[in-house]
């Protein structure tokens, strides 16, 4: 399954809608200004949270967390002694992780559990000026899961740039 986001609209205060890739809306990022802290939401097209994401206050680096119906479902951080700059670790609440690699200011990167391909995020495929691709692979993969992990590197990488 294929989902589009409008990148040039990323930002805190701005909603945003994810269209699936038949056009429709399928998710509302609501961008939550005038808080001390980076806050999202992940709505469904009937106006339900789904996911709360927002950035952990007291962590020695930049950190985001995503939860599902108050309870913590991730927490998401860039990973230590890596060669590469774009990747992230994402520690799922049960244990274990998922690696998150590529060009992440290009948007072109894939999300991996255990070496299998989850999601590949790119702009390859689309003509559509500042818009990203987020392509589910697996059928049984958490598609809101998988796209909040997107719009969360991409905060963190966008934060990381800015502050150098």
């Amino acid at each position: 399954m294929k989902f589009l986001v409008r990148d040039r609209l990323l930002g805190i205060g701005d909603d945003y809608w994810i269209e699936d890739e038949h056009g429709h809306k399928a998710f509302l990022v609501d961008g939550k200004a005038m808080r001390l802290r980076d806050t999202f939401e992940l709505k469904d097209s009937q106006g339900r949270v789904l996911i709360d994401i927002h950035k952990k206050m007291l962590a020695l680096r930049d950190t985001m967390v995503i939860e599902r119906g108050g309870e913590p479902l991730a927490t998401i951080r860039r990973k230590r002694l890596s060669l590469l700059r774009n990747h992230y670790r994402v520690a799922l609440a049960d244990g274990t992780e998922l690696d998150v690699s590529g060009k992440i200011l290009d948007r072109e990167f894939v999300v991996e559990y255990d070496g299998e391909l989850l999601a590949h995020i790119s702009r390859r495929w689309l003509r559509v000026r500042e818009t990203y691709g987020v392509e589910t692979v697996r059928d049984d993969a958490d598609p809101a899961l998988l796209i909040a992990v997107a719009v969360c590197v991409i905060h963190l990488a966008e934060r990381e740039r800015d502050s150098d």
